[in-house]
This record gives structure tokens, sequence and C-alpha cells, in this order.
């Protein structure tokens, strides 16, 4: 069994076993808020619009693919970046100028010859990742679920 299959599956069966309880937990918050709180169309459209930023993050294309990356890698070049998204160099480029600047990406310059960049992600960016995480597998142990 090849080492990154085996790695994925250990990560994926660690987050799973931790997600139950802090779904529950999540659940209950939210709950006891609400029991006490009704939430009027004013309330949820500041809400809508004080997120409006993650849900772009977190919708937009290549956005989570690269965080999560540079979770796994520490620091990466833009040329490996690119080879594993096979994604254009366009592409990439907004995608990391729109990350750096909103605080997830650190841009590191190296000087050469020959010159070189490379990216980390920065706390915000790291915290980003460990909040999606559970998200991401849980969607995909469900989506499987049923399908079946």
């Amino acid at each position: 069994m090849d080492a990154t299959v085996t790695l994925s599956d250990r990560f994926i069966r660690i987050v799973e076993s931790r997600m139950k309880n802090t779904l529950e937990g999540i659940e209950n918050t939210v709950n006891s808020i609400l029991e006490n709180h009704e939430i009027t169309l004013e309330d949820l459209e500041k809400i809508m619009q004080g997120l409006e930023e993650s849900f772009t993050l977190l919708s937009q294309k290549w956005n989570l693919q690269i965080l999560f990356i540079l979770f796994l890698r520490n620091t990466v070049g833009f040329s490996q970046l690119k080879k594993i998204l096979e994604v254009n160099s366009r592409t990439l480029s907004d995608k990391l100028k729109n990350l750096t600047s909103q605080g997830h990406v650190k841009r590191i310059v190296e000087k050469g010859p020959p010159l070189r960049v490379r990216y980390s992600l920065t706390q915000r960016g790291r915290n980003t990742v460990l909040l999606a995480l559970p998200l991401l597998y849980y969607s995909r142990t469900n989506r499987r679920e049923y399908i079946q």
C-alpha cells in the first residue's frame, strides 16, 4: 500500500472519530442560543453580510485546495502548487494574491539566483484549514453513504 494512501486513510479516521462530539457540541450551542433569541430578517441580513468574506473564501474554486496543500507541506513553491492543482499560472497567481491579501497565506521571496517564491500559511490560514477539515471529511464520508 502506498504511504500517501495510508496517511490519508489514517488522517480521515482520526478526523472522523472526533467529528461526532464536535458536531453535537456545536448543535447544542446553537440550539441553546436560538431557544432564547428569535432571529429576525434584519438579524439574518446582518449575519449574512458579516459572513460574506467567509462564504466567498470557502466557495471559490482552488482556495481550500491551496490552503490544504500548504497545511500539509508547510511551504510550497508556485510551480509545485501549479503542478499539484493542474491550474494555469494566471488563475493560481490571482488566488494566491487574494489569499495573501486576506491574511491566509504568506509569500516568501528567497533571493537567488535564481529568485524563488514560496508560500506558507499564516495562523489565520492554519485555523481556516483546521476548521474546514471536519466539513470536508464529513461531506466526503456522507456523500458516499447517500450514493449507496
